[in-house]
């Protein structure tokens, strides 16, 4: 079964049996990947300006309406931004983890229902009910970074890059195994095969991760 970037970043982010979120920066991680489509299938690209911007050089939907709300976005947008900018604008799209989870609900991979904490508040969950999707992307990301140094293509490499910089790669497999393999890791990410504009917008996905990773800190201190 062929999955979409931001669909496999999510099977990664839930717990299996639960059906919660392992990660507090899914949101980011699923715009990361959105973007990611978007640049992999040459919807848009990313200038050679000072400053890199986003540019749009594909209008055509892809028939996936996630994607296809954020090339929306993109192309009406007034002016141009960074990849930064349209990854805080994209994670910020309605209801955009329940979406994702009932895109893989409807795919017959996850089950929706609910739960509640404490006893008081109900919410939403996505227990999983066919592993082999997520075994397969697991297989994947094990091979890549455990396994022989081969080449590995650019969709590889770039969910390797998100579940790295959202701790998912830590949450899926042992942390002692995946600190071991940090160098391993970070060749991945900074891999001649992927060409340029990935490599940018890896690094700008990281650095707007971060962001949103140290400021909760900075405003509680």
């Amino acid at each position: 079964m062929q999955l979409y970037l931001y669909e496999e970043v999510m099977l990664l982010a839930l717990r299996n049996d639960k059906g919660t979120i392992t990660t507090s920066f899914v949101e980011q991680a699923v715009a990361g990947a959105v973007i990611a489509e978007l640049l992999l299938t040459e919807h848009i690209k990313v200038s050679k300006d000072k400053k890199p911007m986003v540019d749009v050089i594909g209008r055509k939907p892809l028939g996936d309406p996630i994607i296809d709300e954020a090339l929306k976005m993109l192309c009406e947008a007034k002016r141009r931004a960074p990849i930064a900018t349209w990854l805080s604008r994209l994670a910020r799209m309605k209801r955009l983890k329940h979406r994702v989870a009932e895109r893989l609900c409807a795919r017959g991979i996850l089950k929706a229902t609910e739960d509640k904490v404490l006893l008081i508040i109900t919410r939403k969950i996505y227990p999983e009910i066919d592993p082999r999707p997520e075994q397969e992307i697991i297989q994947r990301l094990s091979t890549a970074i455990f396994g022989p140094n081969e080449d590995l293509g650019a969709r590889t490499t770039v969910l390797v890059s998100l579940a790295n910089g959202t701790d998912l790669l830590a949450a899926n497999f042992d942390r002692k195994k995946v600190k071991a393999a940090k160098t391993r890791i970070e060749a991945i990410v900074q891999g001649d095969a992927i060409g340029k504009a990935t490599k940018e917008l890896i690094q700008s996905i990281q650095a707007a991760i971060m962001i949103c990773t140290i400021m909760p800190v900075i405003i509680s201190s």
